[in-house]
């Protein structure tokens, strides 16, 4: 194998994607590097917040997909990268990045992360992590109350209207 182990880690939301992915970094300290797909939503900032927040996060077109895989692409051939922050509150990205230097193994994950071609293509091993329905929209609303501001009615109304139907279609 040349250049770094890239592995690609989907499931739902609330699956514990990023539960594993940080587990796989503490194994790995400073060998390894993690890549969050949803750093890479649009920036947003351009539309007032109602209109913001009444966009369709669950689609792929709602990613930044060309810009992802480019800084993948770097970070395989062995450059650094700045990834991109995103603010889940107000929907914009904010003006610094997080810098992420070359490693051996690269984690990326994502819940849309095997919707795109383009980006297995540059995996060397895909994981998708599987949780019970019931378990992912506790762990959504938990998340998204306490660290995104959200309130439940927006959580659950946002699940039913669609994560479920974009799930059921690409993840």
């Amino acid at each position: 194998m040349e250049g770094p182990f890239t592995l690609g880690i989907a499931g739902g939301t609330g699956a514990g994607k990023t539960t594993l992915a940080r587990a796989i970094l503490d194994r790995f300290g400073e060998q390894a590097a993690l890549i969050a797909y949803d750093a890479y939503y649009r920036d947003l900032s351009h539309l007032e917040p109602d209109q913001r927040a009444a966009q369709n996060f669950d689609d792929p077109a709602a990613l930044e997909t060309s810009l992802f895989v480019s800084d993948l692409e770097k970070l395989q051939s062995g450059s650094p990268v700045r990834v991109p922050r995103y603010d889940f509150t107000t929907h914009a990205r904010l003006e610094e990045g997080v810098d992420i230097g070359p490693a051996d193994v690269i984690v990326v994950e994502g819940i849309l992360l095997l919707a795109s071609e383009s980006v297995c293509d540059r995996l060397d091993l895909a994981v998708y992590v599987e949780a019970d329905a019931d378990e992912r929209i506790l762990r959504r609303i938990r998340r998204d109350v306490e660290e995104r501001g959200r309130s439940v009615t927006s959580v659950t109304e946002q699940y039913h209207t669609t994560v479920t139907p974009k799930h059921n279609l690409h993840v």
